[in-house]
């Protein structure tokens, strides 16, 4: 039996060589550039960095636990902040993501609109928009779930609309050969491929507002981030320290949760 064997690669070009080499000598180049242009004293500068360092660092590994009562109680309102705002955002999304799927609206005027609107609201980011709620309702956490909520219906809203795309359309094709009407698919032959998926990425989206809604309060729109900014202003590192420690622990314990719930609903 004769052996075979695999035919070389073939060599680089000699101008996609000389081509990456010019575009690493240019990057490097605008570099140092930008870094000469810099009129900075760098050994003041590090030895500021350093001695910030030293103060802040080892005071953070030391948590002030006397304020542990406060810090749970923001750590809860941040929990609930984000749970309101990403229970609102993954209903709100449903209308949102059936209207940006070309194979349930039927048109591409509908479906384009309904892509606009779902880029349009992603275009902000959620410290933007709580800042302009915080400014509509006042400084308090009901600002945050709307930041939250109107923040995650963007991304929620597009990544259903790409479920809904998904689904297999043989089933809708065989109901409607067979006489149903168009709740009959949607509840029969729609919803129950899309139910799964839908609720994966909410839970996801959870996780993630966790974290968003935990630097929200820094402008005021309630959380742990409002004692972020008290504690930075007052340069009590103790007390930041307790606070990193509960956002890391609150933090953990959701992504470990939330993925057993994800593995078992998909």
């Amino acid at each position: 039996m004769e052996s075979y064997t695999l035919p070389p690669k073939p060599e680089k070009s000699l101008f996609k060589k000389i081509k990456a080499i010019l575009i690493t000598v240019i990057i490097a180049a605008i570099y140092v550039w930008t870094f000469l242009g810099i009129d900075i004293d760098w050994a003041r500068a590090i030895d500021r960095i350093a001695n910030n360092f030293a103060r802040v660092i080892p005071n953070l590994f030391r948590p002030d636990w006397s304020a542990t009562a406060e810090v749970s109680l923001s750590i809860l309102e941040t929990v609930l902040i984000a749970f309101a705002g990403s229970l609102m955002a993954a209903i709100l999304a449903i209308p949102l993501g059936f209207l940006a799927a070309h194979n349930m609206t039927g048109s591409r005027i509908l479906t384009t609109i309904g892509k606009w609107i779902l880029s349009a609201v992603r275009a902000f980011p959620d410290i933007i928009l709580a800042i302009l709620f915080v400014v509509a309702v006042g400084p308090n956490a009901f600002a945050g779930v709307l930041a939250i909520a109107i923040g995650s219906t963007g991304m929620l809203g597009k990544l259903y609309s790409e479920v809904i795309e998904s689904i297999d359309m043989k089933v809708v094709e065989a109901m409607e050969a067979n006489g149903a009407n168009k709740i009959q698919i949607l509840f029969y032959a729609v919803i129950p491929q899309i139910i799964p998926e839908f609720l994966s990425y909410a839970i996801y989206r959870f996780e993630v507002d966790i974290r968003a809604s935990s630097i929200l309060g820094i402008v005021g729109a309630g959380g742990i981030g409002t004692m972020i900014i008290f504690a930075a202003n007052n340069r009590n590192w103790n007390e930041m320290g307790l606070i990193l420690l509960a956002i890391i622990i609150v933090v953990t314990i959701i992504d470990f949760v939330s993925a057993r719930i994800r593995r078992k609903i998909v």
